[in-house]
């Protein structure tokens, strides 16, 4: 009887084990990192601003590698740099697809946005090569080596998953960081623009404006056990820049200190729909202010952390969705001729040349029949949206009203080979986002609404 008994017992055993095993690999999760800090004499920011003096602090491209069982893998990768672009963001995806064995359309590459950061756009480069304006944008050899170490990471990463048991999600207000970089005057114009640092204290005195207050912190968890920390909030996230010092700028001290908080738990940070949306009313430009504004993104970091509520997280709850859309072409770039004629012009200066092979490479791209993918993760009733380019914070905002029964983050600055992408109403109020630097119609808004409602769709 007791033979009988012990037998028993340890069927009992091994199936309750066989079924908690079974239920622990059925998602698993890969975090992967990689430095990318460039070299001294890189350009930062497309050589808008300076080139590489120092290194204030490294540069990371770091992720996650999630694994469903009986899906393929699914690759969410944020990067410390200004942008990827074109050619650029289509190589930073194939590469990570190849690595973590999944197809392209499960890869989702987005930019913090840091200005003392570089940028990369091969599309551009390839025409700049032909005047010879090689290392006037980016570094296209560092790129194509940092691409390569990510991937690698993403390679070393796949031999060690862990089970993911649960997911989480919080929210919190950041206060005191961002603000709607648009002032509007009593016509609706934009009277002002207030960039990521704005010493008018006139101009710094306007509210706040249209943003999103809140960051939102996802979180995968083995039981008890958190495995890693995604956060997404939506700003540009610079302090200062254009001083030859790489760094990760605020959002990279926060998301530091919010690591460390968690005992090296891995913390990966998005870039949400900030296009619009700077610290500016906040901040004015001086160093000191750096420290002071991430410690107020880690404060709402923590809080949202402390507000995380957990469910049970199964393959069966995990989906991704792909939306490929065609961005209009802005009306002014249908005619290549005006670009073409700065891109040539040897008197003309170097920036405004760089700057109409940027346009030109966008325009050639659209003609072309190019479409980009804007994906949507499902984990449970959480959902996360990819979006491309430096997207206003009104999308942000329309995607959580189009779900407001469930938690939506967003990540945008994926693709940037259209630059900013603003409202309909935007392009007609004026403003630096919506004239010079955005190589989309006003259309555009038709075009991103429809796809995230379809993204969005229960």
């Amino acid at each position: 009887m007791n033979n009988q008994r012990t037998s028993l017992l340890v069927t009992v055993a091994l199936v309750f084990c066989s079924l908690s095993l079974s239920f622990a690999a059925d998602v698993r999760i890969t975090v992967f990192q990689a430095d990318v800090t460039p070299p001294v004499g890189s350009p930062l920011c497309h050589g808008n601003v300076s080139n590489v003096m120092t290194v204030v602090d490294p540069l990371t491209a770091r992720g996650v590698v999630l694994l469903p069982a009986k899906q393929k893998p699914i690759v969410l990768c944020a990067v410390d740099w200004v942008a990827n672009s074109n050619a650029a963001y289509d190589e930073w995806r194939t590469a990570l697809a190849k690595a973590a064995g999944t197809t392209v359309e499960r890869v989702a590459v987005h930019t913090v946005h840091q200005h003392d950061a570089p940028g990369c756009d091969f599309s551009t480069e390839e025409l700049l090569a032909t005047q010879g304006l090689t290392n006037q944008f980016s570094n296209v050899p560092f790129a194509r080596e940092a691409i390569a170490r990510t991937a690698k990471a993403v390679r070393e990463a796949m031999r060690r998953p862990q089970p993911v048991t649960h997911v989480g999600i919080g929210q919190a207000k950041v206060e005191k960081f961002a603000s709607n970089r648009r002032v509007p005057g009593p016509d609706g114009k934009v009277k002002h623009v207030r960039m990521s640092a704005c010493r008018k204290p006139e101009v710094r005195a306007e509210p706040e404006g249209v943003i999103d207050p809140l960051v939102r912190v996802l979180s995968f968890w083995d039981g008890d056990q958190p495995r890693a920390v995604l956060s997404y909030y939506a700003t540009h996230p610079m302090s200062y820049y254009g001083q030859g010092g790489v760094s990760a700028d605020t959002v990279g001290i926060a998301r530091a200190m919010r690591e460390a908080a968690l005992s090296g738990v891995p913390h990966i940070y998005f870039t949400g729909a900030g296009g619009n949306v700077t610290a500016g009313k906040y901040n004015d430009g001086s160093p000191e202010n750096r420290p002071v504004l991430a410690q107020r993104l880690a404060r709402g970091m923590e809080e949202a952390w402390k507000a995380t509520r957990k469910s049970p997280l199964r393959a069966a709850d995990i989906e991704w969705r792909v939306k490929a859309v065609a961005l209009p072409l802005r009306e002014e770039l249908i005619d290549e001729a005006p670009n073409l004629k700065i891109f040539t012009d040897t008197s003309a200066k170097s920036r405004d040349r760089v700057f109409a092979a940027r346009s030109l490479a966008w325009s050639r791209r659209c003609k072309a029949g190019h479409r980009i993918d804007l994906s949507c993760l499902r984990l449970g009733s959480t959902h996360v949206l990819h979006m491309p380019g430096e997207l206003f914070v009104e999308y942000q905002l329309a995607a959580q009203q189009m779900r407001s029964d469930v938690a939506v983050c967003m990540a945008a600055y994926g693709d940037d080979g259209c630059g900013y992408i603003g409202t309909e109403i935007a392009y007609s109020q004026g403003g630096y986002e919506t004239t010079r630097v955005s190589r989309v119609a006003p259309q555009v808004e038709q075009v991103l609404m429809g796809a995230m409602k379809e993204l969005l769709a229960r």
